[in-house]
């Protein structure tokens, strides 16, 4: 897959990456103890866990991989994995919630810099023609680790309590630490102006206001909207004047580049919207209790694990293109069957649910390896933390517009009706993420992209 000797060391990687996700789904299971724990509301524990950590997690993610651009890939890598144990010890022992919040943070930190630098490096230690395949298993590691994640944790807090969610973090990175030693590469001087610190600042204000804004309503709401759109147009526009820019626009130039972070980002919003919307609405209609739920959604999540690795074979015999218009037209026949059905028995969803993770596998891997491969060598990290940036904010933008589309407190009928509207969404979603699965390449042609070297 990679040159002699690296094989091991980008495992190492993508179990560290898997952590990310692992943890974004750990904590859900822990929510009641930890709300009794620190005698809290259950919602004032979760935004303190939960929404800190997703925050982090989204606004973290272009100034990691920038990050990894400028000080090498492994070393931010390190770096990452230093700042997950540090959280991770400190959620061990918090005793305030405040503190705990904090401990999340660091573990977000921690992943906004190991995921950038995950992918960059099978982008640039992955041969061309083997570079689907990396990334087909990329994408399976992390759907199993966000699938599994409510299961492990179940069993940790029923057995270890609640501080074992953190605690379970620190033989894994152990793990990943020993499985890449010796693969650690010095930083490259390259002679890079300095960080554009103000950049990050500006993109992170701009990201917080955007993801708050969408998760509140009324007045609020409008005025975080309106300073998220003020702060982009200030961003966009002082990134076009810096030198090093966090984000360079001219990545965008790209299409296979901008159509594969596109259809990234439009997945995730149906996949991760319907991981919310369907227990409400199945609770609302057949009284399915959690647990039911969740092992109707193995289905969607064991097709996904399964059809990321064959997708990046495929992509690597026959391309981009194909794959993820075949991975995007099934996730449309899952919507459509779903729409058809009238939600009078949970068994009935198995399939479509199976057909949607298999389209999410499938286009997935081969939009991020068309999309890291039509990028310079030197820019991967920060196209990598532009790509993890896009697929937080797909679920993040999903999960708000649902807030806003589902009550599930009226009658059947209305609840029904609700989750067609839905459903009406995701298949605008994924029309539009069709035209992006179009814009891909064909089969792979050995060159090194070329684009302009500077930040706009």
């Amino acid at each position: 897959m990679a040159e002699p000797g690296s094989r091991r060391a980008l495992g190492a990687a993508l179990l560290a990456s898997s952590l990310l996700p692992l943890n974004s789904t750990m904590i859900a299971v822990a929510l009641p103890d930890i709300a009794r724990e620190f005698a809290r509301a259950p919602g004032t524990a979760a935004q303190a866990v939960v929404a800190s950590y997703l925050v982090a997690a989204i606004v973290l993610q272009s100034p990691g991989g920038k990050l990894g651009d400028r000080l090498g890939h492994w070393r931010v890598l390190a770096l990452g994995e230093v700042l997950m144990v540090i959280g991770a010890v400190l959620g061990m022992v918090a005793w305030t919630l405040g503190v705990l919040a904090v401990a999340r943070v660091l573990m977000a930190a921690g992943g906004a810099a190991i995921v950038p630098a995950t992918v960059a490096l099978l982008r640039i230690e992955v041969p061309p023609p083997r570079r689907g395949r990396a990334f087909g298993m990329f994408g399976a590691v992390m759907s199993l680790a966000a699938g599994i994640g409510p299961v492990v944790g179940g069993e940790l807090v029923r057995v270890l309590g609640w501080p074992s969610i953190f605690a379970v973090n620190l033989p894994l990175i152990g793990l990943a630490a020993l499985l890449a030693a010796g693969r650690r590469r010095p930083a490259e001087s390259h002679g890079h102006p300095r960080f554009d610190l103000v950049g990050a600042v500006l993109l992170t204000a701009t990201l917080i206001a955007l993801v708050l804004g969408m998760e509140t309503r009324g007045v609020i709401a409008a005025v975080l909207l309106a300073t998220c759109a003020s702060l982009l147009a200030l961003f966009v526009w002082w990134e076009r004047r810096v030198e090093d820019p966090v984000v360079a626009f001219a990545l965008f130039g790209s299409l296979p580049f901008t159509a594969g972070s596109l259809l990234v980002a439009l997945q995730n919003l149906v996949m991760y919207t319907l991981l919310f919307e369907l227990p409400q609405v199945l609770d609302a209609l057949l009284a399915v209790d959690a647990a039911a739920t969740g092992r109707l959604l193995v289905a969607m999540t064991a097709a996904m694990v399964l059809a990321a690795p064959v997708a990046g074979r495929l992509s690597d015999r026959i391309g981009a293109r194909p794959v993820a218009v075949g991975g995007t037209m099934s996730c449309l026949v899952a919507v459509g069957l779903l729409a058809a059905d009238d939600l009078s028995s949970p068994g009935s969803l198995v399939l479509p649910l199976a057909l949607l993770g298999a389209g999410v596998g499938l286009a997935t891997p081969a939009a991020q390896s068309a999309s890291l491969t039509a990028v310079p060598r030197e820019r991967s990290g920060a196209a990598a933390g532009i790509g993890s940036t896009m697929r937080y904010l797909g679920g993040v933008v999903g999960v708000a517009l649902l807030g806003r589309l589902v009550d599930v407190a009226g009658d059947r009928p209305t609840v029904l009706g609700e989750h067609r509207v839905v459903l009406v969404v995701f298949a605008a979603a994924l029309v539009a993420g069709l035209a992006c699965a179009i814009a891909l390449p064909g089969r792979f042609v050995e060159r090194e992209p070329n684009l302009v070297p500077g930040g706009s």
